[in-house]
């Protein structure tokens, strides 16, 4: 889940805050992933609990980049 979350918060960077939202939720949701016991034990899932971090982080920064430009006229 937090793969889709990331990979939709890095295609909607361009909508106003939606991008951000959605990077923090794809955030939040894979911290939560990889604090499972389950997941921490298979390599695979916590590799995609990772990678949904990563796309995550990578939403909030390209949804960052894009708002600062537009602050001045909100």
């Amino acid at each position: 889940m937090s793969i889709v979350l990331g990979a939709l918060s890095i295609a909607s960077f361009w909508v106003v805050g939606l991008g951000f939202v959605l990077g923090v939720s794809a955030v939040v949701c894979g911290a939560f992933a990889t604090s499972r016991s389950g997941v921490a034990d298979d390599e695979s899932a916590s590799l995609r609990a990772l990678l949904g971090v990563v796309a995550g982080v990578a939403g909030i920064t390209v949804s960052a980049i894009a708002l600062f430009p537009v602050l001045e006229y909100l």
